[in-house]
């Protein structure tokens, strides 16, 4: 997968942010993400473009050209399957510099009819994702302009498969539940090291798949914040943290849910490490709006012009940001999938459906008014305006 270093750190970085804010059980995919908050970077303009640049990690005009790049080497990746689709209305014309960069065949259609749109997209996020996604996160509304997505779906099989049995754990917040249990025992005692982090020890896992895609496991020490935990496996990822390898732990309890022992035997052989753990199964909903300074998105949420006139003429907002993911931990392997959805509609401005004639008239001096009663047209009132009120700028008024 030819994709720059500078891209993989700005994807890593958004996974590790992302990962500070997560609570409890859930997975995600910064990945995912990144390409659409890329490409939107790319046609943004002002306030949301500074927003987006910020989230993306890169500057807005290398922004496109690393997305399509990052797209490209996903789909170089044996075993991960990866689409990015784009559904608009007949009636919004897309930049045609924006629209080229986009996947070839990629664009598709917003018939109007809500239901047969919103069949059409569930119908493409269950086929990009093998069935493991069956529903497009975000729906069709009637003010739904344009539909940015993408889908991932990975399947990997262990090279070397764990054994089926059962664990009770005796201590911690699993106590005394049966749980299920793969087990697998191994000689390359490197699979597994401590890295030595500004939140503790973590203990890091690797568990090889056969198409080059591997499962990283990390344990921190009993009160650490997930988010810290999962931020330091990026920050390994990043050699931003001296890590012991396993041939080098010293013997005792080196690190969280690590025992090294020196015991006796029948017969005579190398080193082994031992792996005990549960399998799992992970699903997951985001709101990307919850957070929108995260994704950049803060400003771009504003039902007013100007935000993405690179993509389109016609003014255009956020309307809906959202990813469906699942991840599933077994025996013979793993697999893992997403579909992120970025909604846009209309940015304040009615939209243009038909032509039709149009009579101005403007009171831009001062006027009078009456009111009438409409029966006996009897006048009710009148007066003369003379001082208007004055406009005020209220930023939650849309």
């Amino acid at each position: 997968m030819r994709v720059t270093n500078a891209t993989i750190r700005a994807v890593n970085d958004l996974t590790a942010r992302w990962a500070a804010t997560t609570r409890g059980g859930t997975v995600f995919s910064a990945v995912g993400v990144w390409p659409l908050l890329a490409l939107l970077a790319d046609g943004a303009a002002g306030r949301a473009r500074a927003e987006l640049e910020e989230a993306v990690g890169l500057p807005a005009d290398r922004a496109a050209g690393a997305a399509r790049d990052l797209l490209a080497g996903l789909g170089s990746v044996r075993g991960l399957e990866s689409a990015l689709g784009l559904w608009t209305r007949r009636t919004l014309e897309l930049r045609e510099e924006w629209e080229a960069g986009l996947p070839v065949g990629a664009h598709g259609v917003l018939t109007g009819d809500l239901e047969a749109d919103g069949a059409s997209l569930d119908a493409w996020a269950a086929k990009r994702t093998g069935g493991l996604i069956e529903r497009m996160p975000v729906a069709v509304t009637p003010d739904t302009e344009m539909v940015l997505a993408s889908a991932l779906a990975l399947r990997t099989r262990w090279l070397k498969p764990f054994e089926e049995g059962w664990l009770i754990p005796e201590t911690g917040p699993w106590t005394g539940r049966e749980l299920g249990s793969l087990w697998r025992r191994s000689a390359l005692l490197d699979r597994v090291g401590v890295a030595d982090t500004p939140h503790g020890h973590v203990t890091e896992l690797k568990v090889l798949g056969d198409t080059a895609v591997d499962v990283h496991l990390l344990l921190g020490e009993e009160g650490t914040a997930p988010g810290r935990v999962l931020g330091a496996g990026v920050g390994i990822l990043a050699r931003e943290h001296p890590v012991t390898p396993g041939t080098h732990l010293p013997y005792g309890e080196p690190g969280p849910g690590l025992d090294v022992v020196r015991e006796g035997t029948t017969r005579p052989g190398p080193p082994t490490l031992d792996v005990t753990l549960p399998p799992y199964s992970v699903t997951s909903e985001h709101d990307l709006l919850e957070r929108p300074e995260l994704f950049g998105l803060t400003t771009a949420v504003r039902r007013v012009p100007g935000h993405f006139p690179g993509v389109s003429a016609y003014p255009l907002c956020v309307e809906a940001a959202r990813q469906s993911a699942l991840a599933r931990f077994g025996a013979r392997g793993f697999e893992a999938a997403t579909v992120t959805a970025i909604g846009m509609r209309g940015g304040g401005l009615p939209r243009l459906r038909w032509l039709r004639t149009t009579v101005r008239a403007v009171f831009d001096r001062p006027f009078g008014f009456l009111a009438v009663h409409r029966h006996t047209r009897l006048v009710l009132a009148a007066g003369w305006v003379t001082d208007p009120e004055p406009y005020r700028e209220d930023e939650d008024q849309y």
